[in-house]
């Protein structure tokens, strides 16, 4: 009893110790250092302050890039109602979450257990996934639903990519920040 009290400490600290790092490059580093989750691949990113409640049941691959308060959740809670009213309901829903290659997750996601997401995959900000996410796929919604194909998302980033470096437009520059008001009124009028 004593040891699971001790570890249940530790991984408190973990988490508090994660969330108070300044940067998303500092908790990257922390989350390899200190193997948080099962595996993590080459090129990661993750922005998230808040680490899952059960990390290691989490697998990334390479290119990965998770956008903040994205919410991984490996287990419900549900037994503590049905106990109650059914004592033999007494077991946690379990399972893992495993992310492959060439992954964006958006901003707020929330991703349930037994869920694989594909690789060459895009998750809109706010979705939710419940299940499985197929590859080469651009997914949004509640649930997460297919909307379109990452090699189409691919293709209208490259054209928009090139559309700025002919115009010499940078990211953070003025005329960039110019550029973009007057297109976003364009489309409006």
């Amino acid at each position: 009893m004593k040891m699971y009290k001790i570890r249940e400490i530790k991984e408190l600290v973990q988490k508090l110790l994660f969330f108070c790092l300044p940067s998303s490059s500092s908790r990257i580093k922390y989350i390899k250092k200190h193997q948080v989750f099962d595996s993590v691949g080459e090129n990661f990113f993750f922005q998230p302050r808040k680490l899952p409640s059960d990390p290691k049941f989490i697998r990334f691959h390479n290119n990965v890039s998770v956008a903040a308060d994205v919410t991984f959740v490996n287990h419900d809670v549900l037994y503590l109602v049905l106990r109650n009213i059914d004592e033999r309901q007494n077991s946690e829903h379990m399972g893992c979450i495993e992310v492959m290659d060439n992954v964006f997750i958006g901003l707020g996601t929330l991703i349930l257990p037994n869920v694989r997401i594909g690789p060459n995959v895009v998750i809109a900000a706010g979705s939710v996934v419940t299940k499985d996410i197929p590859p080469n796929t651009v997914v949004a919604g509640v649930p997460a639903k297919i909307i379109g194909s990452f090699d189409d998302l691919k293709e209208k980033r490259l054209v928009e990519s090139l559309e700025n470096t002919r115009r010499n437009l940078s990211a953070r520059d003025v005329a960039r920040a110019d550029f973009e008001w007057k297109r976003f009124m364009e489309n409006r009028d």
